[in-house]
């Protein structure tokens, strides 16, 4: 993890990136949160194109200095590395080497076959709403007042105006990780509990991901609300209590109301998800806070 990303991908050492780590990446702390050139939805779908302009960009803030939620990038950023590695696609090693092995419905490129299974989101905003939504303090009432939010989500984000049933299905269809995976309830639960098994990474692994990289930082892409919980290493933690009475819990909430997580501790994958969408209430849900701390 404290290997530069460079060393993996050798065009990513471009524009004064080369000493950013995997560490830096998976704790929201490298400054790369989008291209310098943002890029339409139907570009952002072409992974390569992505990948360059992700390349050739320099880091919104010096890497390390600060912290902001890497909302696009992170996926794009390690689903390169492990293409670099293994030669697979992010949802190919996903499917191959977790999701098939322990029976887990989780994908990151759904098949059409699959498209008549995923629920619709009810009363989903439009992303200008969700940031302006008044919740804290800073927030700012139109992404052109945080830029910095505007640029992580501008070659990610798919306008409700624009999407015809034919994109939406090329946006499940497509792999964009950090947005766009598929999973039941069941199955994200699953997945957390091959956590809690050390099924998935041996335990003084998950020991360094639940260490907080930034306390309780503002975050500068989406303001004081993520001081909720921290960033560990590629997760959400549970400093303040947020998801059950176990701080050393991890994590990630969706934006809506979504949560899944482990508790080493006590040996549990949690999970919830919901169709009902509530863009005041993401990582903090009262309908899973309740339920996590039952």
């Amino acid at each position: 993890l404290s290997a530069p990303v460079a060393q993996y991908w050798p065009e990513f050492a471009a524009a004064g990136k080369q000493d950013i780590t995997i560490a830096s990446v998976l704790g929201h702390r490298s400054g790369v949160i989008g291209p310098r050139t943002p890029l339409h939805w139907r570009d952002a779908a072409d992974w390569d194109r992505v990948c360059e302009q992700l390349a050739l960009s320099e880091p919104w803030w010096e890497p390390g200095t600060a912290q902001g939620y890497h909302m696009v990038t992170f996926g794009f950023i390690l689903g390169e590395v492990v293409r670099r590695v293994t030669g697979r696609t992010i949802g190919q090693y996903l499917r191959t080497e977790i999701a098939e092995p322990m029976g887990i419905d989780v994908h990151i490129g759904l098949p059409v076959a699959e498209h008549h299974r995923c629920a619709e989101m009810v009363n989903k905003p439009h992303i200008r709403d969700v940031l302006a939504d008044g919740q804290a303090p800073d927030s700012p009432v139109s992404l052109d007042d945080h830029p910095m939010a505007g640029l992580s989500v501008a070659m990610g984000f798919v306008p409700d105006d624009e999407l015809g049933s034919h994109e939406l299905t090329r946006w499940r269809t497509c792999e964009f990780p950090s947005t766009n995976g598929h999973v039941s309830a069941l199955g994200l639960a699953t997945f957390y509990n091959g956590l809690a098994q050390e099924k998935l990474l041996s335990l003084e692994h998950m020991e360094s991901v639940r260490i907080s990289q930034g306390g309780f930082d503002t975050d500068v892409v989406l303001g004081p609300r993520v001081a909720d919980h921290g960033w560990g290493l590629g997760y959400m933690l549970n400093q303040r209590g947020v998801a059950g009475p176990n701080l050393r819990s991890f994590g990630h909430g969706g934006s809506g109301g979504s949560y899944g997580f482990v508790d080493l501790e006590n040996r549990i994958g949690y999970a919830y998800v919901m169709n009902h969408f509530d863009a005041t209430k993401c990582n903090a849900d009262p309908r899973s806070t309740a339920t996590c701390r039952a």
